[in-house]
């Protein structure tokens, strides 16, 4: 069989083909199916073993007072072949695992052949095709959870157990320092505990993974914005408990633990961390500082681990196999979810490159699996390509005044929001508008002054005195008609969407590239209005990553509506939900880099969550069954201890230090169209930039149609290639 191992002396990495272990007496041999990279405790010893030395020596000064205490006792010499002996061969890696039961071991009553089971133990869950494991360390999976689920078993116990030691109870606010692979499941299971969590960690995503887990909050340590939660969460007399689940030398976490905590709060060492405590702030506030062991009572005890020697559970309630136990069952009925944990799956025989991407940084992960022979491989996630910006545009000139601008459409949206703003407007001239039919052209011309009316689109093309064409027709229209209008060396407006498939996204950016024409702008308006834009700007500059919650109340469509056409018209949300990532996408700075949705009643109802590349969400909620009373828009985002609050383009506001709220609008919403129209016909008549670059209208438009594949495939889409 196969088995990971180190030589700890050079700190080389191999997959060793070595013996199968015997079946003894007391425990069972295990067939891996999945076993789990510990990204915290792994890869501290792998790098430890990379070392000099020197290095060596400074990282384990426990080993080191060992080895002197060997050198009073038996000579330098013995010493020194002792040392190098051990440190000169394979040690093993790993502890955490799922498997099936292939033999059972004399004295073994509770589990049978083919029983699933997870397994624990830094020398019996290793990263090796076969396993024996002795009877209080491995646990029988419950029905229905899957395999690569259970092999987070270990590591679930360790986070289990240091929950136990902060003794969380019902209401109570716990703080967790590090929201690494043991940090993440502490934070699901002080919540499943009815806690309220606050996390610290330096990197964002992490922080923003933490509170799609159930934090309240989570920032850097060192900002002020996880004092602003425990603040306001605890009405300033600090946190009940702090669990410390981070590493490395630096002493912050226990000093922000003494600074955030309440007086005689509790806090809980899991991780490996600087414990340089500062006498005066643990003495005058009287903290309790526990230690957290391992998985449980029964860790290090060779009786217990090797000979099954159970603790009687009167006296012993939460020991590590029943630790073990209780963690599964936390995860098979749902309140504990590890699937957003895991970053990668690799194959068992790519074990060596995972570790050395990890150790390089070239894989960044919370957990890693290894996946082992005879397993499925899992369904690799859904993958929208967002089309790269390569074209070298050919400078714009100014034009002359007034602009004279084309409408390729007259319906409802253009007679009501577009043409009402420009009929008028100085500067510009309706030159014509193109209809399918006579007499709707003939109303246009009629009510907003056309110069002229007709049916010939490519007269209108071929028109040089024509500076803009409008393409405000049905959606299934809008990709072919811009694609169009660039070829004629138009500047474009196109109503939402600019493309309802990947192909027609694809042949825009095709004729922005024959043509050298990138002058083009769809009808995302909301980052327009002025009520909005206020709004963010007395939000402030960002500092970390932000949640932001937007509830579209779209309400149902009359009986007959074109929009219902989704065989030819695109679905509802492929047809407008671009306006509402687009908005969200300019409040967080960035577009997206991947797309979760889930849909409800035929797909009408989405649930879509957007990740940005700080680490900052976006959910959108888009329903057609709300009242319709409701407003139809409200906006809240949440960043840095401050709230943005916007309800319906009538009122806006935003909590920080100091407050702010606008007055109420006397008149109808403004959506920012007349403000998007001003900057378009500003950019086309002085040959300045559009007002949102071709890149973000692209990645929108990708955003979007990638919600329609994230529904299919009921998994998160990767935006490649987005900024």
């Amino acid at each position: 069989m196969k088995q990971v191992v180190q030589n700890y002396k050079s700190g080389e990495l191999a997959l060793l083909d070595v013996p199968v272990p015997g079946c003894k007496p007391g425990g069972v041999l295990v067939r891996t199916a999945y076993s789990l990279i510990s990204t915290g405790t792994e890869l501290m010893k792998v790098s430890e073993a990379g070392m000099s030395m020197v290095g060596k020596a400074r990282s384990r000064p426990d080993q080191v007072a060992k080895v002197l205490q060997s050198v009073a006792t038996n000579g330098v010499p013995a010493t020194y072949r002792k040392v190098m002996g051990k440190l000169d061969s394979y040690t093993p890696l790993g502890y955490s695992l799922c498997g099936v039961v292939e033999q059972v071991g004399a004295g073994i009553d509770d589990v049978a052949v083919g029983d699933v089971v997870a397994c624990a133990g830094n020398e019996h869950a290793l990263h090796a095709e076969v396993n024996w494991v002795p009877q209080n360390l491995y646990a029988k999976v419950p029905d229905g959870l899957a395999p690569q689920h259970a092999a987070f078993g270990t590591v679930g116990s360790i986070a289990l157990q240091g929950v136990r030691r902060g003794e969380p109870q019902l209401g109570e606010v716990a703080l967790v320092i590090g929201l690494g692979l043991i940090g993440q499941l502490v934070v699901q299971l002080l919540t499943a505990s009815g806690v309220r969590v606050v996390g610290a960690d330096p990197d964002p995503v992490r922080c923003a993974l933490a509170e799609q887990l159930g934090a309240v909050a989570c920032g850097d340590p060192g900002s002020v914005a996880v004092e602003t939660a425990v603040a306001e969460l605890t009405e300033g007399h600090g946190v009940d408990q702090v669990y410390l689940a981070a590493g490395g030398d630096s002493n912050q976490p226990v000093e922000l633990a003494a600074r955030l905590s309440r007086d005689r709060g509790r806090v809980v060492d899991i991780g490996k961390c600087s414990l340089d405590l500062p006498w005066n702030a643990y003495y005058e506030k009287e903290l309790d500082v526990r230690f957290s062991r391992s998985y449980g009572p029964g860790r290090y005890d060779p009786e217990y681990e090797l000979e099954g020697r159970d603790y009687p559970i009167g006296y012993v309630r939460w020991t590590e196999r029943r630790n073990l136990a209780c963690f599964l069952d936390l995860v098979a009925r749902g309140r504990v979810d590890v699937e957003p944990l895991v970053s990668h799956i690799a194959a068992f025989d790519e074990a060596v490159e995972t570790y050395q991407n990890l150790k390089d940084g070239g894989l960044k992960a919370v957990a890693v699996l290894f996946r082992y022979p005879g397993q499925k491989r899992e369904a690799q996630p859904p993958v929208v390509t967002v089309p790269a910006v390569t074209t070298r545009p050919r400078p714009a000139g100014a034009v002359r005044t007034p602009v004279r601008l084309a409408f390729v459409g007259a319906g409802n949206y253009a007679t009501s929001m577009l043409l009402p703003h420009l009929a008028g407007r100085e500067g510009v001239e309706l030159a014509t508008v193109v209809t399918t039919t006579a007499l709707s052209g003939a109303n246009a011309q009629k009510k907003f002054g056309f110069a002229q009316a007709t049916t010939d689109l490519d007269a209108v093309l071929g028109d040089k005195s024509v500076d803009a064409v409008f393409v405000v027709t049905r959606h299934s229209s809008h990709a072919e008609l811009t694609r169009q209008a660039l070829l004629a060396g138009k500047s474009v407006f196109v109503e939402k969407p600019l493309a309802l498939t990947e192909d027609d996204l694809s042949g825009v950016l095709a004729a922005v590239d024959e043509s050298g024409n990138d002058r083009l702008q769809v009808g995302f308006n909301r980052r327009f209005a002025p009520l909005l834009q206020e709004a963010k700007k007395q939000f402030g500059v960002r500092t970390g990553p932000a949640n932001l919650r937007y509830l579209i109340n779209a309400g149902r469509l009359d009986h007959g509506s074109w929009y219902l056409r989704q065989s030819t018209e695109g679905t509802r949300f492929a047809g407008e939900g671009g306006h509402f990532i687009d908005t969200a996408s300019w409040l967080l700075g960035a577009d997206p880099v991947s797309v979760y949705a889930v849909g409800t009643s035929g797909h009408e109802d989405l649930q879509v969550v957007l990740r940005y590349p700080d680490g900052s969400t976006a959910t959108l909620s888009y329903v057609t069954s709300g009242a319709s009373g409701y407003p139809k828009e409200t906006l809240d985002l949440v960043a840095d201890g401050k709230v943005l609050r916007l309800d319906d383009f009538v009122r806006a506001s935003v909590h920080s230090r100091k407050r702010w709220v606008s007055s109420r609008l006397p008149k109808a919403r403004d959506k920012g169209q007349n403000a998007q129209l001003a900057a378009f016909i500003r950019a086309v008549r002085t040959g300045g930039p559009m007002p949102v670059p071709l890149e973000s209208l692209v990645a929108t438009t990708a955003a979007t149609l990638a919600v329609q594949t994230a529904v299919a495939a009921a998994a998160p889409v990767t935006l490649a290639g987005a900024r």
